[in-house]
């Protein structure tokens, strides 16, 4: 008989291009012939045409999975799953305040505490020593931990002497597609001469500091794609950089041919992110090959392997920009796409998640 195992604190199914989401739907497609899951899916999320998907059951959650009601949405979640699975695998630590009651039903409990989420300049004090607490709660009281990154095993070892299970995440489902000519006149671009960019709209992945180097390298196009009227930051950002010609600020693109188009053609992949561990995005762009100049931090530095480009503030971005010649460039996306193929496949991170629901 299978082990039932309980996928807890994504958005759900069906997966969107988030990095909870590509997990979720590559652990169902590939595992399904040993596990059977349910996967519990918020009520935005959900589809009543869609009860059962890659063969995993479905269970609607009538809250939120992310802000403030992801709080209430996993611990739902984790008491459903308590009486119904074997396994539970809970993807971040909101909810993880509910842990010390879960664990007395006996069941396995894994946890994925994804990055510091508590350490986001978007949360005021009382949010952050909440989820700090609640990540705490999850880390003690989980049978085991997964790390996506080694400077998070590092962090989880010091701060709660715990050892964990380093899975990274995949990336080889972005496709290289060949860009259209009219992509290239709809967007007023240039194929494999433009720099690339697809992220949330938050402070800590640096978007004010790449659009000022962008600003001031006019020769070289830079497409942003993110949730610009999200919050005032990104509102502010694109009223004081719309009128620039070379920066081509984009709302999400959800269609993911268009998307693969856009970012598999660029000369450069401009990465920003400065909290968290393996960033999804980041992987994706290593599978396609692509150059990559990424924000110097210990987490990216270790997804890479310190064979990227890096950079700390607007100066040294602008210096890449300027400086750097065809022939670096070719280096630096030949390294890239042989670490993803060693590390960054979905067969690997899957094949590791099955040792650990076992």
């Amino acid at each position: 008989m299978k082990k039932k195992i309980g996928i807890i604190g994504t958005n759900g199914l069906p997966g969107k291009y988030g990095g909870w989401d590509q997990l979720v739907n590559h652990l169902t497609k590939n595992l399904q012939d040993e596990f059977d899951f349910i996967v519990y899916t918020s009520y935005t999320n959900y589809d009543p045409l869609h009860k059962i998907v890659n063969n995993a059951l479905i269970h609607k959650i009538n809250f939120k999975a992310n802000g403030a009601q992801s709080v209430p949405y996993d611990i739902m979640s984790i008491f459903h799953a308590v009486r119904k699975c074997d396994v539970l695998f809970i993807c971040g630590t909101s909810g993880c305040i509910s842990l010390p009651i879960a664990k007395l039903y006996g069941k396995k409990i894994i946890l994925n505490p994804d990055g510091q989420e508590w350490m986001r300049e978007k949360w005021s004090k009382p949010v952050k020593w909440f989820l700090k607490l609640s990540e705490k709660l999850g880390i003690l009281n989980s049978d085991i931990i997964v790390a996506d990154n080694k400077i998070i095993k590092d962090y989880i070892i010091i701060d709660y002497k715990k050892d964990s299970v380093q899975i990274e995440y995949g990336g080889d489902h972005v496709l290289k597609i060949p860009m259209g000519k009219e992509t290239e006149i709809k967007y007023n671009i240039v194929n494999k001469e433009y720099a690339f960019k697809v992220c949330r709209i938050v402070p800590e992945n640096n978007i004010d500091l790449i659009l000022e180097a962008f600003k001031e390298v006019p020769s070289i196009d830079l497409v942003l794609i993110g949730n610009w009227e999200f919050s005032d930051y990104g509102l502010d950002l694109l009223e004081k950089y719309k009128s620039y010609a070379n920066l081509k600020l984009l709302t999400p693109i959800y269609n993911q041919q268009i998307l693969d188009e856009l970012r598999s053609n660029c000369k450069i992949y401009v990465h920003g992110h400065s909290v968290g561990g393996t960033n999804p995005s980041l992987v994706e762009a290593m599978n396609l090959g692509l150059c990559i100049f990424s924000f110097d931090i210990s987490y990216n530095k270790e997804t890479t392997e310190n064979k990227a480009f890096y950079y700390k503030d607007k100066a040294e971005l602008k210096q890449l920009l300027l400086q750097s010649n065809l022939a670096d460039f070719n280096n630096v996306s030949i390294a890239m796409k042989e670490i993803a193929t060693r590390r960054y496949t979905w067969d690997k991170i899957t094949s590791k998640y099955a040792k650990i629901f076992r």
